[in-house]
C-alpha cells in the first residue's frame, strides 16, 4: 500500500464521501494515490492494485483480455452470498456484478463454455481516478448497510481546478506473452486411441507455446481540465484496444467523461455533475477453463511425435455430402477435445456493453457549522452477448441435427440511487462534534432474455439469425426489481483533537424482505470506535512523532437474494408451466457479520519509520443454506438462516524512508496479511455444503464444521489402517470411493514489498509481493499424465518406475491411468500454493523542463519502461496458483485447462500541455 502523503491530518474520503482527518480513524482504512494505478497499467484497471495493501487480495480470470476480476478483502466469509466489496465513486454506489460466471470445472453447456462476462470496475478508465480509499472491515463500511459487508472501495476521481486550462496526454503499450505452460515430453510417441504411451521417437512435437500469439495492449487517453473559482470543467477520452494471447481474441474500448463543478452564491451552494460513457466490445472471449469448447485440451492432449501443423493449416477440410466445411481432427471430436484452430475460428463470440454512469450532487451551506447534501445517480449497463457454433461441431455441444447451434443473450441492469445527508460540524472549547444524519433510496432493475438452439438446432446449417432456428430449444428470462431503503446516521466527538469516539447506525428496508417477518422493522447495523493520539496525550521521546491506539465494533449485513421470501413459477419456451419447487421463506434475514478490531499506529525519525499493525475478528451468521423438503410438504427444497463463519487475522504496514535528499529519494514499503479461517458451525441437518456442481469429476469445494472455507474434497488412495496404500491385483494402486478434503488454496499469510528509488530525474519502482502456504490442484497435469503427454510421464518412463511414498511401481501407464484424467485420484495432484513474484517493473525518466522550454507547448513529459508480471522467483505449482476459473464462490484453486497467466513488458508516455 502506497499512502498519499505522511500527514496525520491528511483528509481521507470516508463512507457515503464523508471527510475525516486520517489520524481520528477507528478502524483501517488505506489510500492508494493515482500514481499506483496509473504507473503500470492493465486493462482491467483494479489489477493495479494487486500486492500493493494488506489483506487485499486481487486475482485475475483466466479469461484473457476484458475478463473479470476476483477481489477478497479479509477472507471468504459468505456461502451462497457475494464476497467482493461494495464499489463507490464519489460517495455514489456502482454495480459490479458480472452477467456470467463459470459454475462447474468440467464447462458449460447452457451459455457455451461457462464464460466470464466481464465485470463492472473494469469498464473505467484509470486517468480518470484520483485515489482509492479501501475500507476493510466492518466497522470502516458500516454505513453503507447490507451492501457493504466484505468492505468498500472508494474511488475518488478527477475535476477540474481553477487557474490555467491543462491538457494531459497518456499513452501506454504493452506486448503480453506466455509466461508458464504446462511441460509437455518430446521423448515417446504415438500409441492407440489417441494417447502418447507409444515408443520412443526423435520427433518432439509440438510446442505449445506456438499455439499463443504476443498480445498488444495500447491504452490511450485525453483529459482537458480548468476552470474559474466559480465553475470547473474536466473532460477526458481513452480507447484502450488490446489483442489478446488467443487467436482472433480483441477488447476494443472507448471511454468518456465530462464532469462540470461549480461555486454560487458566494460559494455557498457547491454543484457537482457527471457523465461516464462506456462502449466495449470483446471478440472471441476465451473460456476460463474447463473441458467444453475449450481449444487447450486438444492442444496439450495431441499425441506427441506427430505433426500438428497439419490440423492448424487445414483445421476444416470440405465435406461434399453436406456442401459446406467440417471439423478436421486426428479423431473423432467428441464433448471432451476438439481441434483447437476450428474452436477458436469457428466458434466466435461478440460481446458489446453499453454503459451510462451519472451523478449530480448539490451541497448548500447553510451557516459555517451545517450543510444539507443532495445527490442522485444513474448507472445503466447494456449487455448483448452472441455466440455461432458452426456444424460439426460435437453435437453434445452444439445441436443433434448437426446444423449448428446459435445463442443470443441480452441483459440489462439500472441501478438509481439517490441520498440526502445533513452534516454538522461545531467545536466548543476542547470538544469538537462532527455528525451525519441521512436517508437513502438504492433501486435496481434487471432484465434479460436467453435464447439458445441447442436443443432444437437451425434449419439451414451455419446460418445464425432467430429466423433460422428450428424453435427455441432453450429459453430464460428474467425481469426483477429491488429496491433498499435506508435512514442512517454517524457522529465523532473529539476531545482536545487527541481522543475520538465515533458511532454509527444504519437501518435498511429491502423489498427481499417482503412477505417476511421483518419487512417492516428491517434490519439495523451500529458500530462504535474509540481513537486515542497517545503522542498528543503523553511526552514521549523525540524520536517517535506519532503514537496511535484504536478499538471498534460493529456489525453490518450481506445483501439479500431476490424472490426467496416468495418464489413464482415461471413459463417456459413453448408456454409451458414450470413449477417452482422451493418453499416460501418467510423467516429470512440478511447475513450479519460482527466484526472486533484493534489497531495501532506509529511513527518515528521524522517519518523515516511508520509502521501500521492491525487485528481483527469477524463472524458472519445467518448463512443462506438450501436443504431438501420433507416429503408431501409440496416442495422439493426450502431456505434456512444458519451457520456462523469466523475470519480472523493480522495485518501489518511499515514504511522505510531512509533517504530524503535533495535529487535523490528512497521508499520502501512492506505489507504483511495473515487471515485464518474457520466454518464455526453450519446447520444442525447439513454434514456439509458443497459449492457448485463437480460430480462429474475428482473435485469438489466444500464447506464442513470445523473446516475452512476454500476446503477441497478430492478421490483419494484406498488405504489400509496403517496408512499404507492397497493395491489391485495388478501392484497398481486403488482409490477410494469417498471424498476426503486434500486442500485448502488460502494462504497461511501474504507479504509484499514495494521500492521507489528516485534520482533527479530517474525513477525506479518495483513490487515484489508473493503468497505462503496453501494447496492448489491441477486437473490438467492429471489429464495429461493418463494421456502420456506430460514430461512427468517421459521421465517416469525413462527411469522405468513411478516412485511414491516409498513403492516403486513399474507399470507406468497403469500407474498413470488410475491416478490421471478428470476422474482419477486428485490427492496426486495436490502442489503448494506458495509462489513469489515481480508483479510490477517501472524505469522513468521525467524530461527536464530546461529541454522543454524550447518547445512552448509541452510543460511535463516523461518516458517509462513498464513490466507486470515479469517473472516467478518461486513457484512450486504447474500453474500460476493465484489465477481463477471463475470469480464467484466456488471453482477456486483448482486448474483444469486454463488460460495461461502472462507477462507484459511496454512502455508509458506521459505528455502535459
Amino acid at each position: 500500500m502506497i499512502p498519499t502523503a505522511y500527514d496525520v491530518s491528511e483528509v481521507v474520503i470516508t463512507a457515503l464521501g464523508i471527510e475525516k482527518k486520517s489520524k481520528s480513524l477507528s478502524y483501517s482504512a488505506q489510500q492508494v494515490n493515482a500514481e499506483e494505478l496509473t504507473r503500470s497499467k492493465d486493462v482491467n484497471m483494479i489489477n493495479a492494485l494487486a500486492g500493493k495493501s494488506a489483506g487485499v487480495t486481487i486475482t485475475k480470470s483466466s479469461s484473457g483480455v476484458g475478463g473479470s476480476s476476483k477481489v477478497i478483502i479479509r477472507g471468504n466469509r459468505s456461502a451462497s452470498g457475494s464476497n467482493q466489496p461494495l464499489y463507490v465513486i464519489d460517495g455514489i454506489p456502482i454495480y459490479n456484478a458480472s452477467a456470467a460466471q463459470p459454475t462447474t470445472s468440467i464447462g458449460g453447456i447452457n451459455d457455451a463454455g461457462a464464460r466470464d462476462a466481464g465485470d463492472g470496475i473494469g469498464n473505467l478508465n484509470p486517468e480518470d481516478i484520483e485515489s482509492y480509499t479501501i475500507l476493510k472491515g466492518a466497522s470502516a463500511s458500516a454505513l453503507y448497510g447490507s451492501q457493504a459487508a466484505n468492505g468498500v472501495i472508494i474511488i475518488t476521481t478527477k475535476k477540474g481546478k481553477a487557474g490555467q486550462t491543462k491538457v494531459d496526454f497518456n499513452s501506454n503499450t504493452t506486448f503480453e506473452s506466455v509466461l508458464l505452460v504446462p511441460e509437455l515430453q518430446g521423448s515417446y510417441g504415438q500409441s492407440s486411441g489417441g494417447y502418447s504411451w507409444g515408443t520412443a521417437t526423435s520427433n518432439s512435437g509440438h510446442d505449445p507455446k506456438e499455439f499463443f500469439n504476443t498480445g498488444l495492449n495500447t491504452i490511450n487517453s485525453l483529459s482537458i481540465s480548468g476552470g474559474s473559482e466559480k465553475m470547473q470543467t474536466y473532460f477526458s477520452y481513452a480507447n484502450t484496444s488490446a489483442k489478446g494471447i488467443i487467436d482472433k481474441n480483441e477488447l476494443k474500448k472507448h471511454n468518456f467523461n465530462f464532469r462540470e463543478t461549480a461555486n454560487i452564491f458566494d460559494n455557498r451552494i457547491k454543484i457537482d455533475a457527471s457523465v461516464n460513457l462506456v462502449n466495449q466490445k470483446v471478440n472471441n472471449r476465451p473460456i476460463p477453463g474447463g473441458f467444453y469448447f475449450n481449444p487447450l485440451v486438444g492442444l496439450y492432449r495431441f499425441p506427441r511425435g506427430e505433426d500438428i501443423t497439419g490440423y492448424k493449416n487445414n483445421f476444416e477440410v470440405y465435406n461434399e455430402g453436406r456442401n459446406l466445411n467440417a471439423q478436421n481432427w486426428h479423431k473423432t471430436v467428441d464433448t471432451w477435445e476438439q481441434n483447437p484452430w476450428w474452436l477458436t475460428k469457428r466458434v466466435p463470440s461478440e460481446d458489446i456493453r453499453n454503459r451510462i454512469i451519472s451523478s449530480l450532487t448539490a451541497k448548500i451551506d447553510i451557516n459555517n457549522y451545517l450543510n444539507v447534501q443532495f445527490r442522485g445517480s444513474a448507472d445503466y449497463t447494456a449487455d448483448k452477448y452472441e455466440q455461432h457454433i458452426f456444424a460439426t461441431t460435437t453435437p453434445s455441444l452444439s445441436a443433434s441435427n448437426g446444423n449448428g447451434r446459435y445463442i443470443n443473450f441480452d441483459n440489462s441492469i439500472t441501478l438509481l440511487y439517490g441520498d440526502i445527508l445533513l452534516n454538522f460540524n461545531k467545536s466548543l472549547n476542547n470538544i469538537n462534534i462532527n455528525a451525519s444524519l441521512g436517508a437513502s433510496i438504492n433501486d435496481t432493475k434487471i432484465q434479460s432474455t436467453l435464447i439458445d438452439s441447442r436443443d432444437e438446432g437451425l434449419e439451414i446449417a451455419n446460418v445464425f439469425n432467430l429466423g433460422n432456428m428450428l424453435g427455441i430449444g432453450y429459453l430464460e428470462e428474467t425481469k426483477g426489481q429491488e429496491q433498499m431503503q435506508s435512514v442512517f446516521g454517524t457522529a465523532q466527538i473529539s476531545y482536545k483533537d487527541f481522543l475520538f469516539l465515533d458511532v454509527t447506525g444504519r437501518n435498511d428496508w429491502s423489498s427481499a424482505l417482503a412477505y417476511t417477518n421483518s419487512e417492516e422493522s428491517g434490519f439495523f447495523y451500529p458500530s462504535i470506535g474509540l481513537t486515542g493520539i497517545l503522542s498528543d496525550m503523553i511526552s514521549f521521546p523525540s524520536a517517535i512523532n506519532f503514537g496511535k491506539i484504536r478499538v471498534s465494533y460493529s456489525q453490518v449485513g450481506n445483501s439479500i437474494p431476490r424472490f426467496l421470501s416468495f418464489p413464482t413459477h415461471t413459463i417456459g419456451a413453448g408456454g409451458s408451466l414450470i413449477y417452482n419447487a422451493e418453499a416460501p421463506f418467510a423467516d429470512l434475514k440478511p447475513e450479519i457479520s460482527s466484526s472486533l478490531e484493534f489497531g495501532t499506529e506509529w511513527r518515528f525519525l521524522q517519518n523515516m519509520i511508520t509502521f501500521d499493525f492491525t487485528y481483527y475478528k469477524t463472524n458472519t451468521e445467518n448463512q443462506f443454506f438450501r436443504l431438501p423438503a420433507e416429503a408431501g410438504s409440496g416442495y422439493s427444497w426450502f431456505y434456512v438462516n444458519s451457520g456462523d463463519i469466523e475470519n480472523k487475522g493480522m495485518e501489518v504496514v511499515l514504511g522505510l524512508h531512509p533517504i530524503a535528499k535533495t535529487g535523490l529519494k528512497w521508499k520502501n514499503y512492506f505489507n504483511f496479511a495473515s487471515n485464518k479461517n474457520k466454518v464455526i458451525e453450519l446447520h444442525p441437518d447439513m454434514s456439509f455444503f458443497n459449492f457448485g456442481n463437480q460430480t462429474s469429476n475428482s473435485y469438489w469445494m466444500r464447506m464442513e464444521e470445523g473446516g475452512e472455507y476454500g476446503d477441497i474434497y478430492g478421490v483419494v488412495f484406498d488405504r489400509n489402517a496403517d496408512g499404507s496404500l492397497i493395491l489391485d491385483a495388478n501392484g497398481l494402486p486403488t482409490k477410494s470411493s469417498d471424498f476426503e478434503k486434500i486442500a485448502n488454496p488460502n494462504p497461511d499469510f501474504s507479504l509484499g514489498w514495494n521500492s521507489q528509488l528516485n534520482y533527479k530525474d530517474f525513477g525506479l519502482s518495483i513490487l515484489i509481493d508473493g503468497r505462503f502456504g496453501g494447496n492448489v490442484i491441477s486437473m490438467t497435469q492429471a489429464d495429461m499424465d493418463q494421456y502420456g503427454t506430460s514430461k512427468v510421464s517421459a521421465e517416469a518412463r525413462d527411469k522405468g518406475y513411478v516412485e511414491f511414498e516409498g513403492q516403486q511401481f513399474t507399470d507406468v501407464e497403469g500407474f498413470f491411468g488410475i491416478v490421471g484424467g478428470r476422474d482419477g485420484i486428485s490427492e496426486y495432484y495436490v502442489y503448494d500454493a506458495t509462489n513469489i513474484r515481480l508483479r510490477e517493473l517501472s524505469l522513468s525518466y521525467s524530461i527536464p523542463n530546461s529541454l522543454l522550454k524550447g518547445t512552448r507547448i509541452i510543460k511535463n513529459a516523461s518516458i517509462s519502461l513498464v513490466g507486470r508480471n515479469l517473472f516467478f522467483l518461486y513457484i512450486d505449482a504447474p500453474y500460476d496458483p493465484d489465477a481463477t476459473l471463475s470469480t464467484g464462490n466456488d471453482l477456486q484453486g483448482v486448474d483444469v485447462f486454463g488460460m495461461p497467466t502472462t507477462r507484459s513488458l511496454g512502455f508509458n508516455m506521459k505528455l502535459s500541455f
